[in-house]
């Protein structure tokens, strides 16, 4: 359970790679009264990335690399969402209503971005300044099924203009023989990439979004399997790019 806006894992301090988890968390701060759902809305995908957080820890610490972990669920607000989205702080969420998101004020609307959003970026953004040109990947999970369509990739891979990670990764990952890969599926990276936007394309900064299938994590056997696929498919890229 967070009672912070974000966790840090400590990566070598000259290692020039920076792991981001917008939805590392389904915690809700008690004075929100769980947003009047029940405790299986607050388990499930609408609150938070399943298995991405442990992802990105096994990922931190193989690659000696910092990561910034979001501390609060996506439902309270969503750290990949500019505070213009409909789904910044949503009112509903794959057709289930969030009953504590509707009619909020300009105070509350503001005291949760000043408590749980802006740390967060301001983390991200003070991890990245402090690395000379370092990379940045993002960690994300999908349901298997949305809206009563499955969506059979393993992994998706998100990007928009710097294919620099996005496009040999997706090829390691296909060499594997295992991994059907989105390329911008289930989501586009040109469309939704919000922290990534923020923190590495308005500094030319290399960068991707990898998303893993959430039935594919639910266990560590299924986490360690694909944290280390990802590895895998990633490390040469990395080098290559001397970093």
């Amino acid at each position: 359970m967070s009672i912070s806006p974000f966790c840090k894992i400590a990566g070598h301090k000259h290692r020039r790679i920076v792991l981001v988890c917008d939805h590392a968390s389904a915690y809700i701060p008690p004075d929100l009264g769980a947003l009047g759902l029940g405790a299986d809305e607050l388990s499930s995908h609408i609150a938070w990335d399943i298995g991405a957080a442990a992802v990105t820890g096994i990922l931190a610490e193989r690659l000696m690399a910092t990561a910034i972990l979001a501390g609060a669920s996506r439902l309270v607000v969503d750290c990949n969402r500019p505070p213009e989205s409909s789904g910044w702080m949503p009112a509903e969420s794959c057709g289930i209503v969030i009953p504590g998101n509707r009619g909020l004020s300009a105070d509350q609307v503001a005291r949760r971005a000043e408590t749980w959003y802006d740390p967060y970026h301001r983390a991200v953004a003070e991890t990245c300044q402090d690395r000379d040109d370092p990379c940045v990947v993002a960690i994300h999970s999908f349901t298997p099924v949305m809206d009563g369509t499955a969506r059979p990739w393993q992994v998706g891979i998100l990007w928009n203009r710097d294919g620099r990670l996005a496009e040999p990764l997706m090829e390691n990952l296909r060499k594997s023989g295992e991994v059907d890969v989105g390329d911008n599926l289930p989501y586009s990276g040109q469309t939704l990439n919000y922290t990534l936007d923020r923190h590495a394309d308005a500094r030319g900064l290399p960068h991707v979004s990898i998303e893993l299938r959430q039935d594919l994590l639910a266990d560590d056997v299924g986490v360690r399997h694909w944290a280390d696929l990802v590895l895998t498919a990633l490390t040469p890229i990395l080098t290559q790019l001397g970093l």
